[in-house]
């Protein structure tokens, strides 16, 4: 049962992280690996399904290789190991220039089922497509399951028209504040004007009453 334990941490730990040794180049083979092996589970890729297999068979290999050479359990095959990296850069690279060109195809001829399992496979920049995912989405969404990256997209959207109309609130309501502030100056000034409009009038009377009580005392 301890063995058991033991060699399952280690089989986690093997796959939880990426070899160090070439990690240039490594990492994006061993990061990749699981979305190309999905491609065996789509009918346009049945031709490819054995070399995947291979593909994948080898990635794996190679990377408990990097391990032990990184450990210093293998240290003379490290030449060979950088050699195997650059094999695999290769395919690699095929493969999701092959997803590329599927993902377009799939959109030319309005192929629905690719399109969707392309845009999950982890093989597609969405976010560099974003738009045209969403646009295609809105084109036939009867025909797409949601579910992935289009459902994210969907509901970042959502949150973003959420928290638009929250601001249009937020600024109604700054608005409405900025127009109650307004009319109140505004009603200051018309009672300013009002108040001296009627301390000249008063000015105004007693000049008059002043020069009236003049030509009073004038004419005794």
């Amino acid at each position: 049962m301890y063995k058991i334990i033991i060699f399952t941490f280690f089989t986690t730990l093997l796959y939880a992280k990426n070899p160090n040794v070439y990690a240039v180049l490594g990492d994006v083979i061993y990061n990749n690996v699981d979305s190309i092996e999905k491609l065996q589970n789509i009918e346009a890729y049945k031709d490819y399904k054995l070399g995947i297999k291979n593909y994948v068979s080898l990635v794996h290999e190679t990377k408990e290789q990097g391990f032990a050479i990184e450990s210093g359990d293998d240290i003379e095959s490290k030449g060979k190991y950088l050699s195997t990296l650059r094999e695999l850069s290769k395919k690699n690279d095929f493969y999701i220039r092959k997803a590329q060109n599927s993902y377009k195809n799939a959109v030319e001829n309005e192929d629905s089922t690719l399109f969707t399992t392309l845009v999950n496979s982890g093989l597609i920049d969405t976010e560099k497509n974003k738009e045209d995912i969403l646009q295609y989405y809105f084109e036939h969404a009867d025909d797409i399951n949601t579910s992935g990256v289009i459902q994210s997209y969907l509901d970042e959207d959502a949150a973003l028209k959420n928290k638009q109309a929250a601001q249009a609130r937020y600024k109604s309501k700054k608005e409405r504040e900025a127009e109650k502030i307004k009319r109140i100056r505004q009603n200051d000034l018309e009672a300013q004007k009002r108040l001296e409009e009627r301390l000249q009038e008063e000015v105004n009377r007693k000049k008059i009453e002043i020069r009236e009580n003049q030509k009073k005392e004038l004419t005794k």
